[in-house]
């Protein structure tokens, strides 16, 4: 019993670490100059999400079967939304300081 909930403990730290290191390269990447590597990892969780449908297995219904296709493709998107959350809250940080850096250089 003790091993088992060690082992579940490890998992989970090491599941948290690479949810907050992926969070902060995120952030990291949005914060550079040009946009395009920050929609890295967007891109890569939405292609990764693509996969999810060709597990759904065959309910027998039409329906049924879009039905489990889409709520497999809005479930596997969920991390792609967050991260491009993250993207565009930064990069409107930068437009916003770009802005204002302008307008001080106006000034002047």
């Amino acid at each position: 019993m003790a091993i088992l909930s060690r082992t579940m403990i490890a998992f989970l730290v090491f599941v948290l670490v690479f949810l907050v290191g992926g969070i902060l390269l995120q952030i990291f990447l949005s914060k550079r100059e040009s946009r395009w590597p920050g929609l890295v990892l967007p891109l890569l969780t939405f292609l990764w999400s693509l996969l999810g449908p060709l597990n759904v297995m065959d309910t027998g219904s039409v329906s049924r079967n879009v039905l489990l296709v889409l709520v497999t493709l809005l479930a596997g998107n969920i991390p792609t939304l967050v991260l491009l959350a993250i993207y565009w809250a930064a990069r409107d940080k930068r437009r916003v300081k770009d802005q204002i850096d302008k307008m001080k250089i106006d000034e002047l």
